[in-house]
């Protein structure tokens, strides 16, 4: 269906692709990986016709039609979320326009004298619409905004009122209602919460046209994609099965050619050596010529290309008291919404909590009663002696300086910290050489909550609460950060929507759910083999 051969891009003084060649073929189901900066949305860009490649062809079959789906939603508001993704869907979006007009102005007793022919251009308007399938592709809709988390009072509102993280899934929904025969689905993961990531799990796996995407979430690729293609210094290499099959095939080529490298260069130090003792001897003259032309034909071998992989130790954080944190008889309301009423939950020393539950059911605010961040009505919060607490939130990363160098930000939290120290502690979080020195209003999502991250785990806390702290980090810094946490020695509260993580982070889960609040001993793993489900609003 779309083949990429011999291509060639170069992005200013980068060099993105060479020679490289790949492809989509029907019903394939592609996962594309690479370090962040490789060339993932260049090669999208390059499949849809938006850029042009310096060398070599990218053939799409001709009548294909795809959807691609990218970070960049672009500008939505005056219509309904629902209207918005029914407009992906073609000419059936306009004549419901249309339709919704026509129903405004028979409800409008100001265009009583026009209603015999408001009432005739409906039934003209309706009939089209069901010609189209119109009233299918509206259930179809709300179907798949409701999969993605979307109440009906949300998908009848306007979208232009939704915030960013919103509007990211009308434009995923948008391509998934299209239902292309390719879609190019870049970080369709990013935003959503686990009962959606679920639901567009099941979805994907059960869409029967070509597909190939990017995600952070390595669970979500490892059930959907039977097929990594992965850009790594130009190049284009193709792995057949899921992400779990190709890392452990890429550390196994790894090791392989690194020991090909070493056989190899043993074997030359020991040409070479022969060659420098006997050159001068007129008697070893033809063997050393000899010798001398065998090397200059050996197909030389490069030793593996290392991916710069960080690690990041804690030092060891002060021992805290067995008590924690302790909410007793908590009671918290936003206007005449109730979030807890009579909250009891305790927190003791090394225990590792999640929290689950639907959007809105407080998991949030439960953080920030822990923190202090915001006052329960009634009952009280009380944090142990000798926690030393960390809070990672969402907005950890909007209080930056933007003329503030990374570095400059290190070393405003740490005056004492020595600048090798500092340097180190950069390089651990992704911000090695000349990327110190970018000041933070031109850093990315993922590079805000990596500095914001680094900041808070320098000096090492013994009680961290983290709210979403997956969010924008690619794969190999959630490996970074799943490796450090797991040799923390304090005490963890914490949400998030990534599987990986929960399952190797915690030992205990708070569920919030509209029938009351449960806690389970053992983690993640454990409450999904009591509970039959990943997560609760999944429950029947």
């Amino acid at each position: 269906m779309i083949r990429l051969d011999n291509i060639g891009k170069q992005n200013g003084k980068q060099i993105v692709f060479i020679e490289a060649s790949a492809a989509l073929l029907k019903g394939e189901k592609i996962g594309l990986v690479g370090p962040n900066g490789a060339g993932k949305t260049t090669l999208f860009r390059m499949i849809t016709g938006e850029e042009p490649p310096d060398e070599g062809q990218v053939s799409v079959d001709r009548g294909i039609t795809i959807g691609y789906f990218s970070q960049d939603v672009g500008e939505m508001e005056g219509r309904s979320a629902l209207a918005e993704v029914m407009d992906g869907a073609g000419p059936v979006s306009v004549v419901a326009a249309e339709l919704k007009e026509l129903e405004t102005a028979m409800a409008d007793p100001e265009r009583a004298d026009e209603m015999d022919a408001i009432i005739e251009r409906y039934g003209e308007v309706q009939g089209r619409f069901e010609e189209l399938g119109g009233y299918a592709l509206e259930g179809r809709a709300a179907e798949v905004l409701a999969g993605l988390g979307f109440s009906q009072e949300m998908m009848d509102g306007d979208v232009g009122k939704l915030s960013g993280g919103w509007k990211m899934r009308v434009a995923l929904a948008r391509i998934l209602l299209m239902r292309p025969d390719v879609m190019l689905l870049d970080e369709p993961s990013n935003h959503l919460d686990i009962e959606s990531l679920i639901w567009l799990e099941a979805f994907l796996k059960g869409f029967d046209g070509a597909l190939m995407m990017t995600s952070h979430d390595r669970a979500f690729m490892n059930r959907i994609v039977t097929k990594i293609v992965e850009i790594d210094a130009g190049a284009l290499t193709t792995y057949s099965g899921d992400y779990e099959f190709y890392a452990q095939q890429r550390a196994l080529n790894e090791k392989q050619q690194q020991a090909q490298f070493e056989r190899q260069q043993a074997m030359l130090a020991k040409e070479i050596q022969f060659i420098e003792r006997f050159k001068a001897r007129a008697s070893h003259a033809a063997q050393v010529q000899s010798r001398v032309k065998k090397l200059d034909k050996i197909d030389r071998v490069e030793p593996p290309r290392r991916r710069e992989s960080v690690s990041f130790e804690f030092q060891p954080a002060p021992r805290s008291g067995e008590d924690v944190a302790s909410l007793k008889g908590v009671h918290k309301s936003y206007g005449s919404r109730t979030i807890y009423e009579g909250l009891d939950f305790h927190v003791r020393r090394r225990e590792r909590w999640c929290v689950m539950g639907v959007n809105g059911a407080g998991k949030s605010t439960l953080l920030k009663l822990v923190t202090g961040a915001t006052e329960p009505d009634a009952g009280t919060v009380a944090v142990g002696g000798s926690v030393k607490m960390a809070y990672f939130a969402q907005h950890a990363m909007e209080v930056l300086e933007g003329e503030r160098t990374v570095f400059e930000t290190l070393e405003d939290s740490f005056p004492q910290a020595g600048q090798g120290a500092l340097r180190a502690l950069a390089g651990c979080f992704g911000f090695s050489g000349e990327d110190a020195d970018k000041r933070c209003r031109v850093l990315s999502g993922g590079e805000k909550a990596r500095l914001a991250m680094a900041r808070m785990l320098y000096d090492p806390p013994n009680f961290l609460v983290l709210d979403e702290p997956t969010n924008h980090l690619d794969i190999a810094t959630k490996e970074m950060l799943i490796a450090a946490l797991a040799d923390y020695e304090g005490t963890m509260l914490f949400v998030s929507h990534d599987r990986h993580f929960l399952a190797a982070l915690s030992n205990r889960v708070l569920e919030l759910t509209p029938e009351g609040i449960h806690q389970y001993g053992g983690g993640y793993t454990e409450y999904v083999a009591r509970t039959g489900q990943e997560a609760p609003g999944l429950r029947s």
